[in-house]
């Protein structure tokens, strides 16, 4: 798993004039209005069950009031509260509405189809596909955790803030500050601190508005990329290899992605300089004991540090034999161009050939971890990571990624609090997005079923609203079908 994962290995004020105009009027933008069922000024989402995003108990026949983009109201349906003016009723019987999902390790690109031996490691930007399918999966903030072509995510941002095309709330973060040994000719190898920092002052100027350390990146680069992030006002996370954890977390990171399934700090053979990633994973899953008393210290240190930690279960999940189940697929079969799902297909029939235990045990102990630093106070965050071989879609991988955070041993509530709330506090934006409470941007996912029940209904997804606009998620998806791995 490590090479298939290391290959690259979410609600918000309103963002721009013409998407609060259209939140004011009846109608949606031109860009918008084939994607968007619901565009009333006033609506009313009537008896709905209501999961809040803060981790309490879901509340029964609520009403929730949106008006002008807005949640004007929410509380009880029994309730005789007259509705706002001229607002139009929706009767949402036995469905859920949750917070807009807070994805924190998304992507706008994904791997190019029909890799062989002796060609590139390159992955395509997927522009068109990317921003439609997160929105469709209720994914309504994103945070491009790494940048591959950074000019064109800077654009769609604009395009989306504008109305000009259906996406998230894009926060673009810039290209990786280091790379994985040279293989991938799409990241920049560091020649030292001072490129790094000139790197991070670059694209801060650029209009980013985070940035990713990523594996070879030396202590050194790191310290110089966190100072001139931080100098700009700016957070910084990581993919790291040759710097641990620790490490990081006393030179200033925020953030770190993907948990201790990447931490190479614990390796006996570990020699600085150096990222032992296949080496350190097989002892992870042989060796490591997660409870042992270095691996706690380590997670208090984080924590006493108040660096964040980004679940990516569904992007290690893929690399276990015979997971997911087929049957959760069949949206990427119907999305990805035929070349990208043969070769899905073929690398998950020589996983399961392999039936290689290191990587079951790597995921079940990435699961333990998780649960450890969240009960010793840590902010966990939550993302698809829609790379590795394939596979691992936006928006259908964040739906994933909850229902993974309860195989780990999370509540439902747990899990969406993980995947809002908690996204929303570390871009600093809870005051608007992550939770369902009146003044907030009406960024809400409506779900035909109950998720603290079956946590499988956080698939059910029939409106996601964004800024009070209602998308339609089979229109989003119709229109990306047969063209994911292309564009």
């Amino acid at each position: 798993m490590a090479d298939r994962v290391r290959c690259f290995a979410a609600v918000g004020v309103l963002t721009a004039g013409a998407l609060a105009a259209a939140a004011a009027s009846a109608e949606a933008p031109a860009g918008l209005k084939a994607y968007v069922s619901q565009d009333a000024p006033a609506l009313v989402l009537e008896h709905v069950r209501v999961i809040d995003g803060t981790g309490a108990a879901a509340l029964e026949d609520q009403r929730i009031d949106i008006v002008n983009g807005r949640i004007a109201r929410v509380g009880s349906a029994k309730l005789r509260i007259a509705y706002p003016k001229d607002a139009k009723v929706l009767d949402l019987t036995g469905r859920t509405v949750i917070p807009g999902l807070v994805g924190m390790h998304e992507h706008l690109f994904y791997p190019t189809a029909e890799r062989a031996p002796d060609r590139l490691s390159l992955y395509g930007e997927m522009g068109d596909s990317a921003p439609r399918l997160y929105l469709a999966g209720g994914v309504t903030t994103a945070r491009t955790t790494g940048s591959t072509e950074p000019y064109t995510d800077l654009a769609l941002k604009a395009q989306i803030d504008a109305g000009k095309r259906p996406g998230p709330k894009l926060r673009v973060t810039g290209p990786y500050i280091g790379d994985y040994e040279g293989l991938i000719p799409q990241l920049h190898t560091l020649t030292g601190a001072e490129d790094a920092a000139r790197t991070v002052d670059y694209w801060a100027a650029e209009g980013v508005t985070s940035f990713k350390a990523y594996m070879s990146i030396k202590p050194e680069e790191l310290k110089a990329a966190i100072e001139h992030a931080h100098a700009h006002g700016l957070k910084i996370t990581g993919h790291l290899c040759v710097v641990g954890f620790r490490e990081a977390a006393a030179l200033g990171i925020d953030d770190l992605e993907h948990g201790i399934a990447v931490d190479t700090e614990f390796y006996p053979g570990k020699k600085p300089g150096q990222c032992p990633a296949d080496e350190a994973e097989k002892d992870l899953a042989q060796n490591l004991d997660i409870e042992s008393a270095p691996v706690q210290t380590m997670i208090r240190d984080l924590v006493a540090h108040h660096v964040a930690v980004t679940s990516t279960l569904a992007v290690f999940e893929i690399s276990v034999p015979n997971r997911p189940p087929m049957a959760k697929q069949t949206r990427a079969q119907r999305v990805l161009s035929p070349p990208s799902w043969a070769g899905y297909l073929r690398t998950r029939s020589r996983i399961a050939e392999e039936n290689d235990p290191v990587d079951g045990a790597v995921l079940k102990k990435e699961m333990q971890f998780e649960r450890d630093f969240v009960k010793a106070g840590g902010l966990l965050l939550a993302g698809a990571d829609p790379t590795s071989f394939g596979g691992v879609l936006p928006g259908f991988a964040d739906q994933r990624g909850l229902e993974l955070l309860v195989e780990a041993g999370f509540t439902p509530l747990e899990a969406i609090h993980i995947a809002t709330q908690n996204g929303a506090l570390f871009l600093g934006e809870s005051d608007s997005i992550g939770t369902i409470a009146a003044g907030k941007a009406a960024d809400l996912v409506v779900l035909n079923g109950n998720p603290v029940a079956k946590i499988d209904d956080v698939e059910n997804v029939e409106i996601v609203f964004k800024d009070g606009l209602g998308y339609d998620p089979e229109k989003l998806i119709a229109s990306v079908a047969g063209i994911v791995g292309l564009r």
